[in-house]
């Protein structure tokens, strides 16, 4: 085949920091390219500097044998580069139509730019919905983007990069935030966008899914590339290999738990958004010790406004919470944690780290008021660098200096110090969200062992994630939100990815579930 996008020997680094170092691939026409890496491997600065973003150091990005040299992300459109980003870049409030067309009104029909002004929304909406209908991604042009789904909104980013002409499309993480029908309703797409000659560069750290969709794929580390394989040449567990550069344990095994107590008990719970507005509505459920309960459901359903109300951040508009068998609802989120609550908040740098902190300073943050970490309103220092190098170690946090800030750590690492410090409390509770959030598979298969250890000391762990995978493969029970309530609660025994997808759309019936 012919390659129509072509790197060769790209370079780019910052402050003496190597991103890139001679990075080459090609992608050719009709193909899925996937592109794997751990965090930090330079995937996203290849990315940026193929979208205009950056500029490479050294090095060629070529278009149908033309070196292309970008000084803005809209050289990289006009030349045909569309990306589609892991977080949409729309405008909720404005129409499908209108964002599509965003940008682009005086490069279009002379009636679309009908003057400085103005354009023609009737032509508009009848542009988007010729090109949407002729590329099988039928979608309402007059539609506000607020009222879509997620599916249907990065159905919107697509059909843009498509309307600006797009020849190569780049997908980062595009099935992140997405149920397992709406990613088969993507993949379906992307073959239809090979079909019609589109190639597709994929990024993402599923390696099933990657299996699944690419013809190619090309893995990185530290800034380099170090295979470029067809995948049907690859294993997963090869590709796992290739990317941390050891073997890599990819499904946890649970061991065989009594399930004890009640430890949390969630009765009739309603909560309320910052508008006011119900996003909990009559929850019910009980964690027990012993057990993982993952909470599955796609971004926004009221996962949020639950976790929140369980560690006191918002307050309870109706029902209960119990911790226990004590009533925990009115208290603050100091009680709570002294009551044996432990909690991992979905953003690590904005909730649960200060990244201007040591690694000392961040460990020691629950307890800074009690011994041995302080004395008489006095800060023991020895004692808090003590139980740091400890926990370090223990946790197999890189770089293993206890006085390293904490904002310059990967991710992996500055999730593996909040576990560290919430764990070694020994919590009667761990409230986790989102865990493996933009982790790699190696990150991932550290931070699934710690829970599961947890979990075979007979604690309770309450596990929110968008990562249905991960659900799946860590709970003893799931239940699915939709829409603020709690569609099904299941056990975890032969249940099928498809019927959860089902609950997490609203679509549950008595008849699903069971495979």
């Amino acid at each position: 085949m012919v390659a129509l996008l072509e790197i060769r020997g790209l370079y780019k680094s910052f402050a003496n920091v190597v991103a890139n170092a001679d990075v080459n691939l090609d992608v050719e026409v009709g193909t899925t390219h996937a592109i794997l890496g751990e965090n930090g491997a330079g995937k996203s600065t290849l990315i940026k500097m193929i979208s205009g973003l950056y500029r490479p150091d050294s090095g060629e990005i070529a278009l149908d044998g033309a070196v292309q040299h970008f000084a803005s992300p809209r050289d990289a459109i006009l030349a045909g580069i569309g990306v589609v980003h892991q977080h949409f870049m729309l405008i909720p409030a404005m129409t499908v139509a209108e964002n599509i067309v965003l940008g682009t009104e005086r490069q279009g029909a002379a009636a679309i730019r009908q003057s400085r002004l103005f354009f023609n929304r009737k032509l508009a909406v009848a542009s988007v919905q010729q090109l949407s209908e002729s590329i099988g991604l039928p979608i309402d042009p007059r539609a506000k983007v607020e009222t879509l789904s997620v599916g249907m909104q990065q159905r919107v980013e697509i059909v843009k990069a498509l309307y600006r002409r797009a020849r190569v499309l780049i997908l980062d993480e595009p099935t992140a935030v997405l149920t397992p029908q709406e990613t088969e309703e993507l993949f379906t797409v992307v073959r239809k966008l090979n079909r019609d000659g589109i190639p597709v560069i994929f990024i993402s750290h599923k390696l099933d899914e990657v299996r699944a969709i690419a013809d190619t794929v090309t893995v990185m580390r530290a800034g380099k590339t170090v295979r470029s394989v067809p995948v049907a040449d690859t294993t997963t567990a090869q590709l796992a290999n290739w990317m941390v550069g050891r073997d890599v344990i990819l499904q946890s095994s649970k061991e065989a738990v009594t399930v004890g107590e009640k430890v949390l008990e969630v009765k009739d719970l309603c909560v309320n958004d910052d508008r006011k507005t119900e996003k909990v509505s009559g929850v019910s459920f009980a964690v027990r010790r012993g057990e993982i309960f993952g909470v599955a459901g796609i971004d926004g359903n009221g996962q949020t406004e639950l976790v929140e109300a369980i560690v006191g951040l918002r307050k309870v508009t109706g029902g209960s919470v119990h911790l226990l068998d004590r009533d925990i609802g009115r208290l603050s989120v100091e009680a709570r944690i002294a009551r044996g609550i432990a909690y991992v908040p979905q953003d690590r740098q904005q909730d649960g780290l200060i990244l201007s902190f040591s690694l000392a300073e961040n460990m020691q943050l629950r307890e800074v008021a009690k011994a041995p970490f302080s004395r008489r309103g006095w800060l023991t220092r020895a004692a808090a660098r003590a139980r740091a190098q400890q926990l370090i170690a223990e946790f197999d946090v890189r770089p293993p200096v206890i006085d390293t800030v904490a904002g310059s750590l990967s991710g992996g690492n500055q999730q593996k110090v909040i576990l560290a410090r919430e764990m070694s409390r020994n919590p009667e509770l761990l409230v986790a969200v989102q865990p493996t959030r933009g982790l790699d598979v190696g990150a991932i298969e550290g931070i699934h062992r710690y829970l599961l250890q947890l979990r075979a000391q007979g604690r309770a762990i309450l596990l929110v994630s968008l990562e249905l995978d991960e659900i799946i493969s860590l709970s003893d029970r799931i239940g699915v939100m939709h829409g603020g309530e709690m569609v099904v609660v299941l056990q975890n025994q032969n249940v099928s990815r498809e019927s959860i997808g089902l609950a997490m759309t609203g679509k549950w019936s008595e008849k699903e579930g069971i495979s």
